[in-house]
């Protein structure tokens, strides 16, 4: 074994040091001075649709940021290839996904060996002759920076494909639609969408989310096609701009459901996809702290009905009703599956004879499968301390087959198509790993981190099955906690290049997210945010104690709300952390709070709190946004990544907090900041490009805390 030890080069180049400008509001008799808010690009609509608008001393500043931490990154570049190589060769380059039926075809995703984006291809069901590539991403990508092939949804008669993509990063799609039989794309096009589109049930028509100038989705139009895109018709908008609105398909194919969504209430509308002139009808009115989720059924007792996943009438953790599609009021609902605290029902499907639902406890999913008709229900479950567990949607309605994702942080992605009649599995597809992997070199663990106010953190852990845990061992920590998003203890090929150096990997599952149910999040969300912060902490150390690493080998890992969690936890408890590894962190939180011109604060005063009319919110908030709270006292090193086109947590922010942290802190640690000119909240598109900059992150982790370079 070679034992070798990166490094970074603190002394290679200056650090650049940002302008001080300084800008001073009062809010609620405080007040804020800003030093960088300079960096905040006074056209910043524009620019995010057009990175090359972005003013020239923003850019120049970014510049010398980029080429500050390629100074410092230098002697870690062999390793960052040898990451980049290792990865990519654990990855199968011509992989495709399991065809998926409807109708006379079946439908799947393809890539060809070296090919960065997929090709959407569909051949004749049951057999694997006969392929049609209907879109092929490189060929569309080719000569563009950045390119991101989103949706592709082909049309109920299977004679065309609505298909979007971005191609500057900032999520403003434009959709086309492709004719099946020629191959080439129809004049419709429709530009500044979400990217999803519907289908009318007779393919003459689809509907779409239209972005405002500030990113949010308030609008649905349908648009006819061989029409021109400006004429179509607007079936609904939402003029609460706390409200995001989504638009999807039930599995019946009958109808849409309208969706206005904020963090804790949902309102839905139902869409007859059959009727070209229907308008939405307003089937569950908005309750506050109610959020419900239907799917519909078109005979089901013999008349159109809707099956609602929802958390009223107190069912924290959700139950699901049926109720009479004509009449859903709620005199009207019968309670299918009750509820039972502590068991999350995560999500529902409905098809002809079934109602499978997803639901997880003590932070572990399982399928339930239900015979509509008799009753009758079994559950699908595995026996690993911590795994990964989904649903994968289909296409069709009138089928006995359920299919099923299921992976662990030691065992590949697995592929299932389950008889639900039968109740007999077949594999129909396992994760290549063409470099190797042995899932009994390693170790997968589920541990319970104790709180400060009697919680457990549940921590999900792999590591190799001959690590010594003596507490010398280097630990990536990772987080999120926010909008009750759980993280899955899933395989990730891209770990293991970390984990054959000697880390251990853990995943701290903290108060935000649900993993131990909806009072999971509501515990870790405005005026209880704090706890997301201080589980983290805890969990980190707990994995100290029990001697999985010790304080100063941890480095912290999350993005976007996972990075106000960095920034956070960089504040709270420097000493703790060997590095900080922070990707779109959104850590200006009180001043992107306060500005409500930007796409995604007004819905998100509902989950942090609102801070322009609530003086409480306010203070609270103050009290912990990253930007705010950094001080005069010594930081680890931190890597902060951003997207010059990001439009939900924008560029400026991790620019300015680099700005501050650099000019505050009293040690000679590192602050890196790498911005992708090219891309945004997600990075660089392309799966070869995006290993690169994962490469980056664990070459910095690796260098920080001293660990090997090479594997074991």
């Amino acid at each position: 074994m070679t034992d070798k030890r990166a490094r970074l080069d603190a002394a290679a180049a200056a650090a650049p040091v940002a302008a001080r400008q300084p800008v001073e509001k009062i809010m609620h008799d405080v007040v804020l001075r800003d030093d960088y808010d300079w960096l905040r690009a006074a056209n910043w609509q524009a620019a995010i649709r057009d990175p090359s608008l972005l003013p020239a001393p923003i850019r120049t500043y970014l510049e010398a940021e980029n080429a500050y931490a390629r100074a410092v990154l230098k002697p870690v570049e062999p390793l960052i290839d040898a990451l980049f190589q290792e990865m990519k060769g654990r990855i199968k380059q011509d992989d495709s996904s399991v065809p998926a039926p409807d109708g006379a075809w079946e439908y799947y995703e393809s890539f060809r060996l070296g090919g960065q984006h997929p090709m959407i291809c569909r051949r004749p069901r049951g057999t694997t002759a006969g392929e049609q590539v209907m879109l092929d991403g490189d060929a569309l990508a080719d000569g563009k920076p950045y390119f991101d092939l989103g949706a592709a949804a082909h049309s109920p008669d299977h004679a065309r494909l609505a298909w979007s993509h971005d191609d500057k990063g900032s999520e403003f799609f434009t959709i086309a639609v492709r004719d099946l039989a020629t191959g080439q794309d129809l004049g419709d096009l429709v530009t500044e969408t979400g990217g999803d589109a519907v289908w009318s049930a007779d393919s003459t028509a689809f509907h779409y989310i239209r972005l405002d100038d500030n990113h949010r989705p308030l609008k649905v139009f349908r648009h006819a096609i061989g029409t021109d895109a400006a004429a179509d018709r607007l079936v609904y908008e939402e003029t609460d701009t706390t409200v995001f609105v989504g638009l999807d398909r039930a599995t019946s194919g009958d109808v849409a459901f309208i969706t206005g969504a904020q963090s804790d209430s949902t309102e839905v509308r139902l869409l007859d996809l059959r009727d070209p002139a229907a308008a939405p009808r307003l089937i569950l009115p908005r309750e506050d702290e109610v959020k419900s989720h239907p799917d519909h059924h078109p005979s089901y007792e013999g008349r159109p009905t809707l099956f609602i996943l929802t958390n009223a009438d107190g069912a924290e953790d959700y139950k699901v009703v049926v109720t009479p599609a004509t009449d859903p009021a709620r005199s009207a609902w019968r309670e299918l599956v009750p509820h039972r605290p502590g068991v999350l029902i995560l999500s529902i499907t409905v098809l002809r004879r079934w109602l499978v639902r997803l639901e997880r406890e003590n932070a572990l999913p399982r399928i339930v499968v239900r015979h509509l008709e008799t009753g009758e229900e079994h559950a699908i479950a595995f026996d690993e301390e911590a795994y990964s567990l989904g649903i994968v949607g289909g296409y069709e309605f009138d089928t006995d087959t359920l299919r099923f994702a299921y992976s662990s942080m030691t065992t590949p992605s697995e592929i299932w198509d389950y008889d639900m009649a039968r109740r007999e599995r077949v594999l129909r597809k396992r994760q290549e790993v063409p470099s190797g992997h042995d899932p009994s070199a390693y170790v997968t663990r589920r541990l319970l981190a104790p709180a400060a106010d009697g919680e457990t953190v549940p921590v999900s852990l792999v590591y190799r099955k001959d690590l010594a845990l003596d507490g010398t061992a280097p630990l990536l920590l990772y987080g999120y906690g926010s909008y009750g998003a759980s993280m899955p203890a899933s395989f990730s090929t891209t770990r293991l290049s970390l984990v054959d150096r000697g880390f251990v990997y853990a995943i701290a599952h903290v108060r935000g997210g649900m993993e131990k149910g909806y009072r999971w999040y509501r515990n870790g969300k405005r005026e209880h945010k704090l706890n997301t912060f201080t589980d983290f902490i805890a969990a980190a150390e707990h994995l100290a104690a029990e001697r999985f690493t010790a304080p100063g080998r941890i480095v912290t890992h999350g993005g976007s709300a996972g990075g106000l969690l960095m920034g956070a936890i960089a504040n709270m408890r420097p000493e703790l952390w060997g590095g900080v590894i922070a990707e779109v962190p959104f850590v200006d939180l009180v001043n992107t709070m306060l500005d409500d011109t930007l796409p995604l604060t007004p819905p998100e005063w509902r989950e942090w709190g609102d801070p322009i009319r609530d003086a409480d919110a306010f203070r609270r908030m103050l009290g912990y946004s990253p930007y705010d709270n950094v001080a005069a006292h010594a930081y680890p090193p931190i890597l902060a990544l951003a997207g010059v086109s990001d439009p939900r947590v924008t560029y400026w922010e991790p620019a300015k907090w680099v700005a501050r942290l650099r000019a505050a802190k009293t040690d000679a640690n590192p602050v890196l900041l790498v911005t992708n000119m090219d891309s945004g909240h997600g990075g660089a598109a392309g799966r070869f490009d995006r290993l690169k900059e994962v490469a980056k992150a664990y070459a910095f982790a690796i260098a920080v805390v001293g660990a090997r370079d090479a594997v074991a």
